[in-house]
């Protein structure tokens, strides 16, 4: 989960860009994708992701701003994120994605203050089936591009479905948190049978050595798990929506903006 010493200047040299550029105040800055999930491939790009502020007069204006900053990927930095606002509201809708931001053991950047209320918001109000829904869909996104197609698919592309899938097993044994990010910890929950764990292990070895878009040899056991777990989305209970979590949401915003 390490990331090469020489490259960190340039993603803060980029996130002070960012900064000058957008006239934004970073809330949260860190390592999503390949890196971060635990099983990174050589060519894998550096997946920064950031929460950002505006100040208070943008919230104001007549003309809403644009609520996600994206940047060109360049020297394999892949720069972008989203607005406060719009991370408020995705996590009011059990957007799995940011739950894993906010959660993400690469960093590069302090948090703010503002990110551990959101996470003990987000715990409190957490919605179990909520998030096993939308990892069933960020899986079968993947899913639907090979699952009945040749004997062969994208190494990046069978992890994508992977740990969505693996997410879903996790809530259905303990749906009173919400799931890990990294592949190995979700692993270490899932209760796995021993030849599918051993099966995984072997995957991230050979993912190491294969470049993202790289084929590699399906696997009959993972593709069942795959596509058992993918299936199994609505069994996860579900906790019935809170009028509070919203209000609460709406405070932190404005706590936050208040103070910009």
């Amino acid at each position: 989960m390490s990331i090469e010493p020489a490259i960190r200047p340039e993603i803060e040299t980029r996130l002070s860009a960012v900064e000058a550029e957008d006239g934004v105040r970073l809330l949260l800055a860190i390592e999503s994708g390949s890196r971060a999930w635990g099983f990174p491939s050589p060519d894998s790009d550096y997946d920064v992701r950031i929460l950002y502020v505006r100040p208070r007069r943008d919230y104001l204006a007549l003309s809403p701003v644009r609520d996600v900053i994206e940047r060109v990927i360049v020297d394999e930095i892949d720069l972008n994120g989203w607005d406060i606002r719009k991370a408020l509201g995705l996590m009011l809708r059990n957007n799995s994605v940011l739950s894993e931001w906010i959660e993400s053991p690469i960093q590069y950047r302090d948090a703010h203050p503002v990110i551990a209320r959101m996470a003990e918001l987000k715990d409190r109000h957490f919605d179990p089936n909520g998030f096993a829904l939308h990892y069933a869909k960020l899986g079968r996104t993947s899913v639907t591009r090979w699952l009945q197609a040749a004997h062969e698919v994208s190494v990046k592309r069978y992890f994508y479905a992977l740990r969505p899938a693996l997410a879903i097993r996790v809530l259905r044994r303990d749906p009173s948190r919400r799931p890990p990010m990294q592949l190995q910890q979700l692993m270490a929950e899932a209760d796995l049978p021993p030849s599918a764990g051993e099966e995984i292990e072997r995957l991230v070895a050979l993912k190491a050595n294969t470049r993202e878009a790289g084929p590699i040899a399906r696997a009959p056991e993972i593709d069942a798990l795959i596509a058992d777990e993918l299936g199994r989305a609505g069994e996860v209970p579900a906790r019935p929506p809170s009028e509070a979590f919203a209000a609460e949401a709406n405070d932190l915003f404005l706590d936050l903006v208040e103070d910009t």
